[in-house]
């Protein structure tokens, strides 16, 4: 009959090590480049944002600064109309950049006030084409339909040039017990999550990466 022989005790034990040696190598350099995808879509979706903002100004001042019946600029931008600030150089608010639909949340006026969260998502959902799902409500984020939200917007100031939109990306957001915790407004040095913030009155979009 033939012999049917097998792996030796020092051979198992040297697969086993040289897993170890692998794993130890190769699990660092996964983690390193899921850390850089989440950085390159946050800055991606920034660099998007950004543009589509430009877009929105350049259309606006290559139509010659088109304004409605009550004096405020606007512009049709893509199919929707949308309502942009209007100068104001006492509190430092320069013309042409989006800040609702003419239709649609606190639409009032270019940046005197009423500006709030709601115009954050407003302005989302309005200049990029097909944006990825977003909410205020972190509880959106941890509920059954959380996996079409990919965003949460937060908000600072409400008037002016202290208006300012934050979205964080959902997946370096703060966890506890699994779920999703809201960080809120946060562009300090200890902010968490990697977001990008908007600021209608000069359209400064600014990239922070803490992930």
């Amino acid at each position: 009959m033939k012999k049917q022989t097998g792996f030796t005790l020092i051979e198992l034990v040297i697969v086993v090590v040289i897993l170890g040696f692998l794993a130890v190598t190769a699990i660092p350099k996964f983690l390193d480049l899921t850390d850089q995808a989440k950085e390159a879509n946050i800055e991606g979706m920034a660099g998007g944002f950004a543009t589509a903002v430009s877009l929105v100004r350049a259309q606006w001042e290559a139509e010659g600064r088109p304004v409605d019946g009550t004096s405020r600029n606007i512009v049709e931008y893509d199919g929707t109309e949308v309502l942009l600030t209007t100068e104001d150089d006492a509190n430092n608010v320069r013309p042409g950049y989006v800040v609702a639909t003419t239709g649609g949340v606190n639409a009032g006026a270019g940046l005197g006030g009423g500006f709030t969260v709601a115009n954050c998502i407003e302005i989302w959902q309005n200049i990029l084409q097909q944006p990825p799902g977003i909410s205020s409500n972190v509880a959106d984020l941890n509920g059954a339909s959380g996996g079409q939200f990919n965003y949460l917007a937060a908000f600072s100031g409400g008037t002016d040039d202290g208006a300012v939109c934050q979205y964080y990306l959902k997946e370096t957001l703060p966890q506890t017990g699994g779920s999703y915790t809201n960080p809120g407004f946060d562009v300090s040095a200890t902010a968490v999550g990697n977001s990008f913030t908007y600021q209608p009155s000069n359209s400064s979009v600014v990239v922070y990466v803490n992930n």
